[in-house]
């Protein structure tokens, strides 16, 4: 029992540190969604084997869309005429990176780690673009495996109709960012905050401290670990920090920031079949590559610097007033209450032991967001 409440003690202090920021990412991630059409992205990552690839990375670095919740954007961009290296590049940058996530690292974490995460998203999805514009084939669109279709019925859709004006916009934004967005992303948060509350109360630091504390193993370690989980870049933050804590090097912790998010068995299994098995091992060859790379660089970066990141993690949370992070934990939670509803009637629906009827892609009848 002490167990279990030293564990909610630990989640529910990482819950008040993180809320404030989250918020203010999905804000943020609904304006973007609500300013920046699909159809401007899309006209721009057809032409050239650089500047589409360069285009693609900077578009998916703010754009919050978990690892698979991106392979039905790619595949639309794809079939728009973007060509494979510009998908690539997207399909790297943006699960690794987003508004919210870089709100939330820079809450949980510390400043060099908020600035090296999205800059290391960007070298990993260019690197990777790049190699598939000048060693892959870029062929014509594939058309994307059905489930990727069914996929796409669910993912956050930003306005719907023809309003117009300032206030149906921002309407739009604020229906996007807490009804959409946090929708796709309070389970896998929730599991993350969890998870970390685990690691902190039940791991021991000398474990964590001997097997990751750096070096090119602690890289290959985390990269065994975050290539087959399936987890989005905002869930993946409490963990790296709960694991930060515990000894691991900011280096691993940013290798498991880059590959979590960016992979998993789900997401490689529709990107074989939208862009070739050939194209799928460059995908995880440079991902690879480039994430041990840039964990390599940043534990450098540290020890240069003479920081230690367990000393400086979490301290961008603790300048934010308590009464502030309260209201933001309450409104997370608050929010979370559908999203979990929905995934409890999804789950007993599975079972058998719900008369509420499904749709093609798992949905409760009428749940879809089209």
């Amino acid at each position: 029992m002490d167990f279990i409440i030293d564990v909610f003690r630990a989640s529910w202090e990482l819950l008040l540190d993180a809320s404030p920021y989250i918020i203010f990412g999905i804000v943020i991630a609904g304006l973007l969604k609500t300013f920046m059409s699909a159809d401007y992205v899309a006209k721009h990552l057809g032409h050239g084997r650089f500047k589409s690839v360069f285009k693609a990375a900077l578009f998916g670095i703010p754009i919050p869309l978990c690892s698979c919740g991106v392979m039905p954007a790619a595949a639309s961009l794809k079939k728009q005429g973007a060509n494979n290296g510009a998908t690539i590049a997207f399909l790297i940058s943006t699960p690794e990176s987003g508004v919210d996530s870089i709100s939330v690292t820079y809450a949980l974490l510390d400043p060099i780690m908020t600035v090296a995460r999205p800059f290391a998203a960007f070298f990993s999805a260019v690197m990777a673009g790049l190699s598939e514009s000048f060693f892959g084939r870029n062929d014509k669109p594939v058309p994307p495996p059905l489930l990727t279709i069914q996929q796409a019925t669910c993912l956050p859709s930003g306005n719907k109709g023809n309003e117009q004006g300032m206030f149906a916009k921002l309407k739009g934004c604020l229906s996007y960012g807490f009804v959409e967005l946090w929708g796709d992303l309070a389970i896998w948060f929730a599991f993350g905050v969890v998870l970390s509350g685990i690691i902190t109360v039940w791991i021991p630091q000398e474990v964590m401290a001997n097997y990751l504390g750096g070096g090119f193993t602690s890289m290959l370690i985390m990269l065994a670990a975050g290539i087959p989980i399936y987890i989005c870049a905002s869930a993946s933050t409490p963990i790296a920090a709960a694991l930060i804590l515990k000894g691991v090097s900011p280096g691993a912790a940013l290798v498991f920031l880059l590959v979590g998010p960016a992979t998993n068995m789900a997401s490689l299994s529709v990107l074989t079949g939208l862009l070739g098995k050939r194209a799928t091992l460059r995908y995880l060859l440079v991902l690879s590559v480039c994430s041990v790379t840039s964990g390599l660089l940043l534990d450098n970066v540290y020890n240069w610097s003479n920081i230690s990141a367990k000393a400086v993690v979490g301290q961008a949370g603790e300048f934010m007033p308590y009464p502030v992070q309260l209201a933001g934990a309450i409104i997370l939670i608050v929010l979370s209450v559908k999203p979990f509803y929905r995934a409890a009637t999804r789950l007993l629906a599975k079972l058998g032991l719900s008369s509420i009827k499904q749709t093609g892609c798992g949905c409760p009848e009428g749940d879809c967001r089209n």
